[in-house]
């Protein structure tokens, strides 16, 4: 039977200018589940309660089949790997430090993993902290949460900023960490072709609110890209549009290919697409 890695139901956290409201989502073991939206769409938020590191107003989160805010929850946060999009680290520890002050944190670390990632990460071992780029920084970050036998990581923008060639390293070690028995990944991004690549579900998150949460083959099977006329886009059923662009040659509008005509000529949407439309609409 299937379980699930992160189970978050009617989650509501407030504050004076912004709302995180009632958040249903799932992410089961064995998948990655992409967060995606605009800065300050809650993406944050939802990581640091899923943690029970910030007080909620409403809702339940329960990880790794146990509820956040029970005693069984502190022997459970050995098994989650964390990586926030600030890396709260002293500036003159070095990853070497950081190895020992890792070792009494966690009662699962394992020091010989710990100097694999540093190596293949190629981490130099006595430098400060503070003369870190920011690609070293992520990587030193994703070394210590994946030397804790973790069974979850939960990744805050941990590819933000960062050049592509190791964007695309740190995306395999992803990838290959949720295809372990049990493991699950859920990667927060505004770089919504990473997350496309990678990620098994997509949750959608714009302005506190869950507009989707959904397999990312079924959205990107659901969806396509129309491009005709306004007169041709009057005679489409109105629920199959999704939001439009219209220009001085014609109009594109992001419509389900469920309710579409056969002659229509529907292009395939990306992801992006998908994203880019539904927080326009």
């Amino acid at each position: 039977m299937e379980t699930n890695a992160i189970e978050i139901r009617g989650l509501t956290k407030r504050y004076k200018d912004f709302a995180l409201e009632d958040l249903n989502l799932s992410l089961p073991a064995g998948c990655v589940l992409g967060l995606v939206g605009e800065n300050g769409a809650g993406k944050s938020t939802t990581i640091r309660l899923i943690m029970d590191a910030l007080e909620r107003d409403s809702g339940t989160v329960k990880v790794l089949g146990v509820d956040n805010q029970s005693q069984a929850f502190l022997d459970v946060k050995g098994e989650i790997g964390v990586v926030l999009d600030e890396t709260y680290v002293p500036e003159v520890i070095t990853a070497k430090q950081m190895g020992k002050i890792m070792a009494g944190t966690f009662k699962n670390w394992d020091q010989a993993a710990y100097d694999g990632w540093l190596e293949r990460f190629r981490l130099p071992r006595d430098k400060k902290f503070k003369d870190y780029s920011r690609g070293m920084t992520m990587k030193l970050g994703i070394a210590a949460a994946l030397s804790h036998h973790a069974k979850l990581l939960l990744l805050d923008e941990a590819t933000g900023g960062l050049d592509p060639m190791v964007r695309e390293e740190l995306l395999e070690v992803f990838a290959d960490f949720a295809a372990q028995d049990g493991h699950a990944v859920l990667l927060s991004s505004h770089i919504v072709s990473d997350l496309e690549r990678i990620c098994d579900y997509i949750a959608f998150l714009h302005k506190g609110r869950l507009l989707l949460c959904e397999e990312k083959d079924v959205l990107l099977d659901r969806y396509g890209v129309l491009k005709c006329t306004r007169e041709q886009l009057a005679n489409i059923p109105q629920e199959a549009i999704h939001g439009k662009r219209v220009g001085n040659y014609g109009v594109e509008a992001l419509v389900e290919r469920g309710f579409m005509p056969r002659d229509a000529v529907v292009d395939r949407a990306n992801l992006e697409d998908i994203i880019l439309y539904l927080s326009k609409e």
